[in-house]
């Protein structure tokens, strides 16, 4: 029996990396029933299979399998079973990312057992953008290597070129032109981390990042989890800079929030079993089902962030005058442990109580409902992170965004939302951000007024909203412009086999 043509794909070791690895997978497999191998250290593979429900679609999971990769945290100076970004510190990602690059032995490993298995390589390696040496990888195998970005086109270039430029250090101004964006494009020091602000090429940061970057830029095409409609000054731009194809294949959402109509009784955190709640989503729900359409705030900052002690104090004051409803996840502020028991001394005195007897306030710790927060008809604006993938989840509901941008690209995708887009306003930047509640109460009313900016916003998030379901449609007559491009894809890496095949056969 001729076995199957065989991916494997290589995440990141980072939620918000392997969840839309995942996506990516399940949307490859069922459109071309090509057997995919995600290759990841154990507890990865662990979480990727706690967020696989036991009644999703068994079928398009048939021929994705899961491969662990050896890997010993306290070997690369960090704490036992850190394998991925969550509850790490700056310094400790950092030597997380270094440490990714022990995979590449055990990957070869792999790759060359399929082949011995198979008797032919895998079609392709599909590597995050930080594995770059995937790429010297896949040619030694006699494949090609496709660099897959979890972010947006916009945000992707932004890090890209920053990354391997830094523009900021050769400007005496705080703002600066970016290498790969128009003349009149610029950006601000502010939106930079403060390890890029700080990167000279030689720190440990800047040795990773450019030389994994740079390796990525060698790989045959990227794969994109966006969508061409809503980025394309973003997709001009990346593959000019790249001078490669970059297929848009996004939204890698789940499929049910691209439906019009959810049916009743459906819960999104059934389907993504691989984090515990602070509340459970009935409860959510039912104060939600109070609230009126489109009148709810939801704040989060991603699995990974948390605000300083003045700003959470600031946040809240602003909300409570604002008079605006809200659902808030809620962690301790920087400089505690994250895992900690929330305190009421880090919020104003009286706080949670009164919002509680109010119904107007509804303070979650840890861990929240997104999906299904989201998709509430009650949920008018959410204030994010700008993560990607919230924004995708965000913007699939017609939601706007308040952005308050922490790290990684977040900030160049606020700056997109914002300046491109228009469904956004930004409320702040980073954990050293200054806000005041004065500010915070004109900034929601402004995302609420029933005519003018808010109303502007919440216009452009539903054109979005429409744009990334029309992306997906796959018909006989209408296909997506989401749906045409993994067929191209597809149709790419099928031709490269056969090359690669063809040129083996010469040289034998």
């Amino acid at each position: 029996m001729v076995p199957r043509d065989h991916i494997v794909m290589l995440p990141l070791m980072a939620h918000g990396h392997l969840i839309p690895f995942l996506a990516l997978a399940r949307q490859i497999q069922q459109r071309t029933g090509f057997t995919i191998t995600i290759a990841s250290t154990k507890l990865n593979i662990q979480y990727l299979r706690s967020t696989i429900s036991p009644d999703s679609n068994s079928q398009s999971l048939f021929n994705i399998r899961f491969a662990e990769l050896p890997f010993n945290s306290t070997d690369h100076d960090l704490p036992p079973n850190s394998e991925n970004t969550e509850n790490l510190s700056l310094g400790n990602i950092g030597k997380l990312f270094h440490a990714s690059i022990s995979l590449k032995d055990p990957v070869l490993h792999l790759v060359n057992d399929i082949i011995h298995q198979e008797g032919k390589p895998p079609l392709c390696i599909i590597s995050d953008v930080f594995f770059g040496w995937a790429t010297e990888l896949a040619k030694s195998v006699n494949t090609v290597n496709i660099t897959f970005t979890t972010g947006g086109a916009y945000g992707t270039l932004a890090y890209v070129s920053i990354w391997l430029n830094l523009p900021h250090r050769s400007s005496d101004s705080d703002e600066f032109k970016v290498p790969g964006f128009p003349e009149s494009y610029r950006f601000h020091r502010s939106q930079l981390h403060q390890y890029i602000r700080d990167a000279d090429s030689k720190d440990l940061w800047s040795r990773f990042m450019q030389t994994q970057i740079s390796q990525s830029c060698g790989s045959i095409g990227w794969l994109c989890n966006s969508v061409e409609e809503i980025e394309p000054l973003g997709f001009d731009l990346l593959r000019k800079y790249l001078r490669l194809p970059v297929w848009s294949v996004g939204p890698l959402i789940p499929p049910a929030l691209l439906k019009n109509t959810l049916s009743s009784g459906f819960s999104f955190s059934k389907q993504h079993a691989g984090k515990r709640p602070g509340l459970t989503t009935e409860k959510c729900i039912e104060w939600l089902d109070l609230q009126g359409p489109d009148s709810v705030l939801y704040i989060s900052f991603g699995s990974q962030n948390t605000i300083g002690l003045s700003q959470m104090m600031e946040l809240a004051i602003g909300l409570e005058d604002s008079g605006v409803s809200f659902i808030w996840v809620i962690r301790p502020p920087i400089g505690f442990d994250m895992k900690s028991e929330f305190r009421d001394e880090w919020l104003p005195e009286g706080f949670e109580e009164r919002m509680k007897q109010s119904k107007r306030g509804l303070l979650v710790r840890n861990w929240a409902p997104q999906l299904d927060i989201l998709s509430h008809k009650s949920t008018g604006a959410f204030l994010s992170h700008c993560g990607w993938n919230s924004v995708l989840e965000s913007l699939s509901q017609g939601v706007p965004i308040l952005g308050w941008p922490m790290a990684a690209e977040q900030a160049y995708n606020s700056k997109m939302l914002m300046e491109e887009m228009g469904v956004s306003v930004e409320l702040t930047r980073g954990s050293q951000g200054i806000i005041v509640g004065k500010e915070v109460k004109r900034v929601i009313e402004l995302v609420f007024e029933k005519e003018g900016k808010g109303k502007d916003m919440r216009n452009k998030a539903v054109e979005v909203k429409k744009q990334l379901r029309a992306a997906v449609i796959d018909e006989t007559e209408i296909k997506g412009s989401s749906v045409k491009a993994m067929d191209d894809f597809v149709r790419t890496i099928l031709s490269k086999s056969q090359e690669q095949a063809a040129s083996i056969e010469v040289q034998k």
